[in-house]
């Protein structure tokens, strides 16, 4: 007996999505997660189609002291260029019409479809913006951790260890964004953003039941081309090796305020772009206690209005939640 995938919407599933007088109700979305650092990226334009290339700083020309009749020898700075790639991001939906149009309920139930789609891309967006990795992944762009791995690489300044070595350890980031710090991107002339394409209804070969059949069906299309440009590794600080079972049981826990304020004196220049700390729920649950326990002036925790919210701050800088920060990275040696 041939079984349905697990990929196509049964009745099943459209029962379930049906209030008690036939209409598709405000789906609580338990499996969604909040990745505020979707809210603070910027994003420019790159000058590639695949991507974009920026011209980076690495030395500065020379000046000297000299003398009357005595000359100084000329110098110049030096620069580089990198390409930073970015990746397309995908997702089809494909609802039987019968199914959908089931009670007359068509654009309802194919919003509430929608929705998950949408979620489902933020999430995944927002785990490769810390942890994407081309080099194994060449179909995604290069993450933030990927960058921020190495404690004798030229950028371990900015790379400030919780002293972790369990299995269990995550990190906060401290990311400066702006035009000239770090930043998103989107392929030149493409569109920025979550792009959604309703192809409307059309003929589709079927996985499920009898391969190779033909239904009618209600068919959308996800497409999200992205990356992200470091112009100024600078601009963002790592704080790994945060030991989680460690940092609960309150034993020889990493001091998250002290390690903060580390991360705050990396930034060069605090004011130069919008600076915003991340950590999941865990740490920042762990943050607000160790708050609780400092004696000193609350630990440096307030909550100020930003942008019409009350959001949680560090010396002004917000802090966001971000749910896509594991809890088992490899420790950074």
């Amino acid at each position: 007996m041939a079984t349905l995938g697990t990929n196509v919407l049964t009745l099943a599933d459209w029962a379930k999505r049906l209030d008690p007088d036939g209409k598709v109700p405000s789906i609580v979305e338990l499996l969604s997660q909040t990745n505020e650092i979707l809210m603070d990226m910027q994003w420019i334009e790159g000058n590639l189609p695949t991507g974009h290339r920026t011209t980076v700083r690495t030395g500065l020309p020379t000046a000297a002291w000299r003398l009357l009749n005595q000359g100084v020898t000329p110098s110049k700075s030096r620069t580089v260029q990198i390409d930073e790639a970015t990746g397309m991001l995908e997702a089809w939906s494909e609802v039987d019409k019968d199914l959908a149009e089931l009670n007359g309920n068509t654009a309802a139930f194919r919003l509430s479809e929608a929705q998950a789609f949408i979620e489902s891309m933020n999430i995944e967006m927002a785990q490769t913006l810390f942890y994407g990795n081309s080099s194994t992944s060449p179909e995604e762009f290069t993450g933030l951790a990927i960058r921020y791995s190495d404690l004798s690489a030229d950028n371990a300044q900015n790379i400030v260890s919780g002293s972790g070595a369990g299995a269990d350890n995550s990190s906060i980031w401290l990311v400066c964004w702006g035009a000239n710090t770090v930043h998103g991107i989107f392929p030149k002339g493409s569109k920025a953003g979550l792009v959604h394409e309703d192809m409307g209804l059309v003929t589709v070969e079927t996985s499920a039941g009898i391969a190779g059949t033909r239904m009618r069906a209600y068919q959308d299309r996800w497409q999200w081309k992205c990356g992200i440009a470091l112009k100024d590794w600078r601009y963002t600080v790592r704080i790994p090796n945060i030991d989680i079972s460690a940092l609960v049981a309150k034993v020889a826990a990493a001091d998250l305020i002290e390690l903060m304020i580390k991360a705050t004196h990396r930034i060069p220049n605090i004011n130069l772009g919008k600076c915003v700390f991340y950590m999941n729920r865990t740490v920042f649950q762990m943050l607000d206690i160790q708050r609780r326990d400092d004696v000193i002036a609350g630990g440096g925790l307030v909550y100020m209005d930003v942008d019409g919210r009350l959001t949680p701050t560090f010396r002004r800088i917000p802090i966001r939640l971000c749910d896509a920060l594991t809890e088992a990275e490899a420790v950074v040696a």
